[in-house]
């Protein structure tokens, strides 16, 4: 029998581009886990906003068992039944009449890109090719898309970096209005930025986007690869928003924890992806596709969705009682349960020293950048869960209050 890994083999094995906490986990049911010593965690992280349904749900357990027993992988030489299934839920459930499927956000977004830059061409040629997007967005790890993120750590000494792409300020339209013009081929936002500091676009400025794009028609793309899926309380942020696309980027939640993505895109739109202009070896895989409609069926439900907002209560009121005792946040925000707790002045900088402590007291959650303390737990995480990982929460900040 081959050897237990222990975290010692990551550093042995594994090329250094992350730090992992050192528990490592291996089981998993609903929102809590286990570490190889058999000791429990309340998720907060869900795998960053990806396990929308907990660890292990039986829905998406029975659809992977199921889509096993039948075809794994075809390519895309031929087309299979659970992609075509996915691709119509989707399409019924949106603004969009075209799918494109692929593996995770950052293709979902590359291909979003690569289209728009594709239809700007057939439209009017070479010189529509500009893209404007903003700073500390974040839109993926392909070259493309860390250069259009607005998060130049991300492309530092990749460069030269691909050209045509300027950055505006998020939340801030008059910002854009010296960048966009008739050279444009579109912008690209996020309706919620997630890795940028878990904040919500407003929806004046969403919807002046849109109307700036029309102006000078150029495309609207929605990242919703972190808000998607439910995340924010309905099954896409722009429903809530009133804020149409035209190419809209799903990944995360949509496959529950397993690799999926998608592009979602109009009529007028797709028809710019022609034969062998763009693709994904792994794009409409029979596996990924079985569990993704799984998770799109459950998900998109008033049971669902509505208890999505219930529970960013929760969260609110807890963190809110924390903070009355502790004094370390300057603002809770978020949309549905991406929760997002601002370090105050004080403290900042310090929202990634509580995450060890918060191992240390049972609980895992995230930070966006050093100073914001991040959660995006299951959409449907127990309300007992919620208190106790509170609980846990308020432990570790008490011991960085106490220790500084």
């Amino acid at each position: 029998m081959s050897q237990t890994p222990t975290r010692a083999d990551f550093d042995r094995y594994m090329v250094p581009n992350y730090a992992p906490q050192q528990v490592i986990p291996v089981r998993g049911e609903g929102s809590r886990l286990w570490d190889q010593q058999g000791r429990e965690y309340i998720d907060f992280a869900g795998g960053i906003a990806v396990n929308g349904l907990g660890h292990c749900h039986p829905v998406l357990v029975d659809a992977l068992k199921e889509q096993a027993e039948r075809v794994w992988h075809l390519s895309n030489v031929y087309t299979n039944e659970p992609a075509l299934a996915l691709a119509r839920a989707l399409v019924e459930r949106t603004f969009a009449d075209k799918v494109f499927l692929c593996s995770s956000g950052g293709e979902a977004n590359e291909a979003a890109l690569k289209l728009a830059r594709r239809w700007a061409f057939d439209q009017d040629g070479e010189h529509k090719h500009r893209i404007v997007s903003f700073g500390q967005a974040f839109h993926g790890r392909t070259f493309f898309t860390v250069s259009v993120g607005g998060q130049p750590k991300y492309a530092q000494g990749f460069g030269p970096v691909p050209g045509g792409i300027v950055h505006g300020e998020y939340n801030n339209l008059d910002s854009v209005r010296d960048l966009i013009n008739d050279d444009t081929c579109a912008v690209m936002v996020e309706p919620m930025q997630g890795e940028g500091g878990v904040l919500p676009g407003q929806r004046e400025f969403l919807q002046g986007l849109r109307d700036l794009c029309d102006a000078h028609d150029a495309l609207l793309i929605f990242d919703e690869v972190q808000t998607g899926v439910g995340r924010t309380g309905s099954l896409y942020a722009y429903q809530q928003l009133g804020v149409i696309p035209d190419i809209l980027t799903s990944a995360k939640a949509l496959g529950g924890g397993f690799p999926v993505g998608a592009m979602l895109t109009t009529d007028r739109v797709a028809p710019a992806f022609t034969m062998g202009t763009h693709g994904s070896t792994y794009g409409g895989n029979p596996l990924a596709s079985a569990v993704a409609l799984a998770a799109v069926e459950y998900i998109d439900t008033p049971e669902v969705l509505e208890g999505v907002q219930r529970r960013h209560d929760l969260f609110r009121e807890h963190l809110e009682a924390i903070n009355a005792r502790h004094g370390v946040f300057k603002e809770i925000r978020g949309m549905g349960l991406l929760v997002g707790a601002e370090m105050s002045e004080a403290w900042r900088d310090r929202a990634k020293d509580i995450l060890p402590l918060a191992i240390e007291e049972g609980l895992m959650a995230l930070i966006a950048g050093p100073n914001v303390l991040r959660m995006a737990p299951s959409l449907v995480i127990p309300e007992a869960d919620i208190a106790e990982g509170m609980a846990r929460l308020e432990r570790a900040v008490a011991r960085l209050v106490a220790a500084s």
